[in-house]
């Protein structure tokens, strides 16, 4: 039996829904009346080999007040005072045009900072449905949208105007699908790890032109509330809870005519062990949006974990946020790759703590061996940080024919030619562009067009805009803060390396994965002539410098060329001209990923503890030196320490122990 099965496994539920809730689940489920027996029968009497279970009580269990959804426009609110219909107790967050129910104010887990996510994952889907629906002769209504036009922040497209957006050559048709309204020839979406069921709520009452909303999870406790929250929000007939497990639902779902148009997975921390259910259960053509939060895995702490999990090599450098893009991209592919499936990245945006990629998927044996050539090997100089890609494979035209062959390499010998250190070899990663600048620029066109629409609106503005100015078909960046640490000069001003790049005959941008990069297709040599001349400039100390650190063969190089810093007109984009929110600070203390969910739920009052003790270290530095001694001294443990009883740490040996235990 289901429910046999599932007492067996510890309660699972992502993000969106804190364990410790589960605690009260029987309060929970006494709402206006209920009782957990109900939701229990209901979800006991469900056919295993169904799709879908709708598990929200019956509208007769609760009041008028309670059924009313009652939503309004403000956003990641709070009410102190329980709506009318609700326990004591029972908490109410808002969000877009959602309102979500929770069992108790003090179990709650609901992270503001993930509203950029489903915002951004509400405009991505509205514009693909308006897209694939207009193939259907379906017109996509949006409210509060008014004409549409095309957002460009090119310097041509701002000299011609503004231009209308076309009509993708479809009539205006009678068939119109608006928000809150089942779309009979709409496309069918799966949240593959609901919880709360926040985000799919937020899909049936904000994106048109839908079918269908499955809403999934594991628990039975969260599928109850995932029915709950649908009957509260008025969107059953559009929503359906469903209890199971989400790699087996999926690939139940992997016939033609059963698969979903847009499949959406944010779990706790790798998606990697539903990758390979989501590329088979996506319909031809369909979007898969997926969620990573396992960022130090793919950023270079755990290379081999990330190579157990997506088969790429993780490497520590500063294009790391870029990088774990291209390694979810590449394992992806990878997977479609094995069912004759290929990707076509729309949009991936490393923000926060997390990474988000929106990819089409589609069949064509014939495209899929081009897969090789789009994959590339990074090898990474650990001294100075110049990189070079080596790709996977090489596709040449002939004629009609295209030929498949091995690639040639290396493109860089043993030692790195500019400061004789190592390489690293990481990889492989995604080679190709990450972005579809064409469909991006629909989606900054809708957000921008109506502004009102989301609460993060003006981020969401600033990121696709950034997008939108990055280079193609230059993978990784450069930081200007590191090439100036490696020879141990001043920091140039960015606009005027822009600039120096420019004089050079060279293209460069900025990325949206970080402050300082310098996106180029400049060779490394020529990276590193400006900065060599930038340091004639301000000249460092060579006798301080060791001759065997980069810095010191670095500068022994004279530059081949004169670099010219004079600041140029195109050197500063448009959305720093225009003073977009392209990055912002911490919305919050402790804003970061929550705890994973423990058997019994609850957060323990140490992990908190430990949190607090373990961020913003440099924030608050001891400025009495007494203090100090309650810190261990890691050159006595190691047996090095010659201060002995003067040292201003502590020799105690058990208090790191004591640490541990906690």
């Amino acid at each position: 039996m289901l429910v046999q099965t599932t007492r067996l496994f510890p309660l699972i539920i992502s993000h969106h829904l804190h364990p410790s809730c589960t605690r009260s689940v029987r309060q929970t489920f006494r709402w206006s009346g209920g009782s957990i027996a109900a939701a229990s029968r209901g979800l006991r009497s469900m056919d295993p080999g169904a799709p879908t279970t709708n598990a929200s009580p019956t509208p007769a269990e609760f009041s008028a007040e309670s059924t009313n959804p009652a939503a309004t426009d403000r956003i990641g609110g709070q009410e102190t005072t329980p709506p009318v219909g609700l326990l004591p107790g029972e908490t109410v967050v808002r969000e877009g045009k959602a309102t979500i129910l929770f069992p108790s104010a003090n179990e709650v887990f609901y992270n503001p900072v993930q509203e950029f996510n489903r915002d951004l994952t509400c405009a991505v889907i509205t514009e693909f449905a308006r897209d694939l629906l207009a193939q259907r002769g379906v017109k996509v209504v949006v409210p509060g949208e008014k004409e549409r036009v095309v957002v460009s922040l090119s310097e041509e497209a701002n000299e011609a105007g503004i231009q209308t957006e076309e009509k993708d050559g479809v009539e205006e048709s009678a068939v119109t699908a608006t928000v809150g309204e089942k779309c009979e020839h709409g496309l069918r979406v799966l949240e593959g790890l609901a919880a709360s069921g926040l985000r799919s709520v937020r899909f049936a009452l904000e994106v048109p032109g839908l079918q269908s909303v499955t809403a999934n999870d594991f628990s039975t406790k969260a599928a109850a509330l995932i029915g709950r929250n649908a009957q509260y929000n008025g969107v059953s007939h559009i929503l359906q809870a469903s209890c199971r497990d989400a790699s087996m639902l999926m690939y139940e779902m992997r016939g033609k005519k059963d698969r979903y148009d847009v499949i959406d997975l944010d779990p706790y921390g790798s998606p990697a062990s539903f990758l390979d259910a989501a590329v088979q259960a996506v319909s031809e053509g369909g979007l898969l949006c997926i969620t990573c939060t396992d960022m130090a895995v793919m950023a270079g702490n755990s290379g081999e974990t990330c190579y157990s999990k997506y088969g790429s090599v993780s490497i520590k450098a500063k294009y790391c946020h870029e990088m774990a893009l291209r390694i979810i991209l590449h394992s992806v592919d990878q997977r479609a790759g094995v069912y004759q499936r290929y990707i076509q990245p729309l949009l991936s945006v490393s923000v926060d703590f997390y990474i988000r990629v929106f990819v089409r998927v589609f069949t064509g044996q014939a495209t899929v061996k081009n897969s090789a050539s789009k994959q590339a090997l990074v090898y990474n100089c650990v001294g100075c940080g110049s990189f070079h890609l080596q790709r996977m494979g090489r596709r040449t035209s002939n004629g009609k024919h295209m030929k498949y062959s091995a690639a040639t390499g290396p493109p860089t010998g043993p030692e790195c030619e500019h400061c004789g250190q190592r390489h690293q070899l990481g990889g492989p990663i995604w080679a190709e562009p990450i972005h579809d600048l064409a469909f991006v620029q629909k989606v900054l066109s809708g957000v921008s067009g109506n502004p009102s629409r989301f609460g993060t609106s003006k981020r969401i503005e600033g990121v696709l805009s950034m997008v939108t100015e990055e280079l193609e078909d230059a993978p990784l960046y450069y930081t200007v803060d590191s090439l100036s640490s490696t020879v141990h000069c001043n920091t140039p001003p960015l606009l005027q390396f822009r600039s120096a790049l420019l004089h050079a005959g060279h293209r460069v941008s900025l990325s949206h994965a970080c402050k300082n990069a310098i996106k180029t297709d400049a060779p490394p040599a020529a990276v590193w002539d400006i900065v060599r001349c930038w340091e004639q400039a301000n000249p460092v100390k060579r006798e301080k410098l060791s001759p065997t650190s980069p810095a010191f063969k670095i500068l022994s190089t004279k530059p081949s060329l004169e670099a010219c810093f004079t600041v140029r007109e195109d050197a500063n984009p448009q959305s720093r001209k225009r003073h977009l929110t392209r990055f912002q600070e911490n919305p919050q203390a402790f804003w970061g990923p929550k705890a994973r969910a423990k058997v019994g739920g609850g957060i323990s009052t140490d992990l908190q503890d430990k949190r607090k003790k373990c961020q913003n270290k440099r924030k608050n530095q001891i400025a009495d030196s007494s203090q100090l001694k309650s810190f261990p001294c890691k050159k006595f443990r190691q047996g090095t320490c010659t201060h002995g009883d003067k040292c201003c740490y502590s020799h105690d040996l058990e208090q790191p122990d004591e640490e541990k235990m906690e």
